[in-house]
């Protein structure tokens, strides 16, 4: 015999766990297409000269190839050979591919949401995944695409959290250009040198700190103590209000072309941000968020938990200029944001910020006897019909026994139809929920069920 286990760094969840699960994604997926964006799937398996053009490295290492009989190619960084095709690591490089591949039959800007999985040969440990969702949502523009879009990408992810109730959250945002112009006036102008200091800024949240200051005070940096303490005291600036964001803004002064782009862009992402409709409490500056992702270029973005800092970042993103330079000559920025779905899920269960949902069946319609089971069929039919999903015991059993299978699966309403209901025309039902009883004529039987739906649904 041998023993059943799933392979580390996947999740695999209980029915009524993932029936939560789905309707998140359900969740998500509503809010993207209210903001008019459009699905779209790729292959989960892409060309290996396509996945790795644009990284290689250490992305390369965390790959999961796809092993067949079909050809092998060589790798660029040392010779070898590797497989043909291999697994998506993210979905922003077969985005590329796709909005290359397709440009002539594509409306710019081009407005899509992709909600897939998404494979990284992660070091095993606890809430990191081999195997997760990803959503996504971008605009790509052709040639250029106005910072204005950076606007609705927050409130696009206002809604989704909104409505996925887990709680008081704030959108953070910051711009490259700002940082880049500050870094500049400090003396740190190397494009290399400056990429390696962003890179350790945007650890201060989950470092603190004197991580950073001894950092970039070290070797390899040499930063000297005072530019290190007016960096430091740079990034930690964080506003309370719409008022006192534009004033931290204004604050600033004119400095050099870099940090003036990026105050006029995060000023009027901040207006529009407003305008439309996300409460001031739902967004601010944090002038420490980088990204670590070198391709950002502008507006940058990071979604926290008020109540929950410890599990940092649910959702990310930000702007870049050149989507798919690797696969095409057309010039294709574009701006983004990621809900990594699945760590977000063990998250909130960590937090208890989820719990294990209702079964999806609604109704289960009970049978004593075979003699009943064509009625109990009949029903089960006419609930359907009503909107309903419904499950039908198909075999007899004591009625008890069939109670306690609905309990335990999370059905909430049992529907007893005996000799005597069906002599009546009625129907009996146990709200388990309620833990009350009540009979019904059959043919008010959907819409009664129905109407305790709703109501439930309301008073939550």
């Amino acid at each position: 015999m041998i023993k059943p286990r799933t392979p580390p760094g996947v999740m695999e969840l209980l029915p009524r766990d993932q029936i939560a699960f789905q309707r998140m994604l359900d969740t998500i997926r509503r809010n993207f297409e209210r903001f008019g964006f459009l699905p779209v799937e790729t292959p989960v398996m892409e060309l290996t000269e396509v996945l790795l053009t644009k990284s290689g490295g250490e992305t390369e290492r965390q790959v999961y190839f796809v092993e067949s009989t079909g050809s092998r190619e060589k790798s660029a960084q040392d010779g070898r050979a590797v497989p043909e095709l291999a697994l998506r690591f993210d979905l922003t490089v077969p985005l590329a591919r796709y909005v290359a591949e397709h440009e002539a039959e594509l409306a710019f800007p081009f407005r899509r949401y992709q909600m897939q999985r998404v494979y990284r040969g992660e070091r095993q440990q606890r809430g990191r995944y081999r195997e997760f969702y990803q959503c996504d949502i971008d605009v790509i523009g052709k040639d250029s695409l106005s910072v204005r879009y950076d606007a609705e990408l927050p409130a696009c992810i206002h809604a989704v959290f909104s409505e996925l109730d887990i709680g008081a959250f704030t959108i953070q945002l910051n711009n490259r250009k700002l940082l880049r112009g500050f870094f500049e006036a400090q003396g740190v102008a190397d494009g290399e040198l400056q990429a390696l200091v962003l890179r350790e800024v945007d650890k201060l949240d989950k470092r603190g700190a004197d991580y950073v200051r001894e950092t970039l005070t070290g070797e390899g940096f040499g930063l000297s103590a005072q530019a290190v303490a007016t960096i430091l005291a740079f990034v930690e600036t964080r506003s309370t209000s719409h008022a006192d964001a534009l004033a931290k803004l204004a604050a600033l002064g004119e400095g050099n072309d870099s940090l003036r782009q990026g105050v006029a862009e995060l000023r009027e992402v901040l207006e529009l941000i407003r305008a439309l409709g996300v409460p001031e409490t739902n967004y601010a500056l944090n002038f420490s968020i980088a990204r670590g992702l070198d391709y950002y270029t502008g507006t940058v973005y990071e979604t926290t938990l008020d109540d929950y800092p410890q599990l940092g970042s649910i959702c990310s993103g930000g702007r870049y200029e050149d989507l798919a330079s690797h696969y095409t000559k057309s010039k294709l920025p574009g701006v983004g944001i990621s809900i990594g779905l699945t760590r977000l899920f063990w998250q909130l269960q960590e937090a208890r910020l989820v719990s294990t949902a209702d079964s999806s069946v609604q109704v289960l319609v009970t049978q004593m006897d075979d003699a009943q089971l064509p009625q109990c069929l009949a029903l089960a039919s006419e609930l359907r019909a009503g909107g309903l999903n419904t499950e039908v015991v198909m075999e007899p059993s004591k009625l008890g026994k069939q109670f306690k299978y609905a309990d335990r699966a999370g059905i909430r309403f049992v529907v007893v139809l005996g000799e005597n209901e069906i002599a009546k025309g009625t129907a009996t039902v146990k709200d388990l929920r309620r833990e009350d009883q009540f009979e019904v004529a059959r043919g008010e039987l959907a819409r009664t069920l129905r109407v305790e739906l709703e109501q439930s649904r309301v008073m939550k």
